[in-house]
């Protein structure tokens, strides 16, 4: 996994010009449109993280598996209602895009997408799941990074499949605090532990050995 990194401005002592500079593009605007403008080979895709551009492979079988039972899932918990379960797609919150797992948003979104049809707005998402990914860097974005910037865009429930969390372990994060980027209340539970989604459109919804399968490593 690879990472284009925002970089502050250098500065000099010496004035080059008696002419006052015009101040150049935001920074977030220049990886928005680097991002915008990227090309990746077939099996990658990439996502701005905290002030970074993160490029990183699909996920593995296992990865996989996992996200697409609680797809399957979850959209029948969601039937008849006013939300679909959602994977595959770009949720765009102030120049930052993220592609979660699996994601819960209005089944008719189409005055939630983007302007420009890149993906939907992050206050339409009431729920975000994210399988966590092997390796440190893998790891560190779904447990930290992802975390703090889903709570920076006030997403109001964050749920982490974790399968490198000793046997494996489900949290469901909530009550997000967007001016300081964290989540109040957490409640995990070990893998073959049901854990129940507290409120919004999924509420009621059980995340058990049915989508994570048996406790790893066992």
């Amino acid at each position: 996994m690879t990472a284009l990194a925002q970089e502050a401005p250098v500065t000099t002592s010496e004035t080059t010009t008696s002419e006052t500079t015009a101040p150049g593009p935001d920074l977030d605007e220049v990886l928005w449109q680097a991002w915008k403008a990227m090309e990746l080979p077939e099996g990658f895709h990439a996502e701005i993280i905290e002030g970074s551009i993160e490029v990183s492979p699909t996920g593995r079988y296992a990865h996989g598996q996992i996200a697409n039972r609680l797809r399957r899932a979850i959209d029948k918990h969601l039937d008849q209602g006013e939300c679909a379960a959602y994977q595959d797609m770009n949720v765009v919150h102030d120049r930052k895009v993220w592609i979660p797992d699996c994601f819960v948003a209005p089944e008719d979104p189409e005055e939630h997408i983007t302007d420009d049809g890149i993906g939907i707005k992050a206050s339409a998402v009431q729920l975000i799941f994210e399988v966590v990914s092997p390796g440190h860097d893998g790891v560190e974005r779904d447990r930290e990074r992802k975390r703090r910037a889903y709570a920076r865009a006030g997403i109001p429930i964050y749920v982490l499949i974790d399968d490198y969390d000793g046997h494996g372990t489900v949290t469901v994060l909530t009550a997000p605090r967007p001016d300081e980027a964290v989540y109040t209340d957490a409640h995990c539970v070990a893998y073959g532990t049901d854990v129940t989604i507290p409120d919004g459109p999924a509420k009621g919804f059980t995340i058990g050995e049915a989508i994570t399968g048996p406790p790893r490593n066992t």
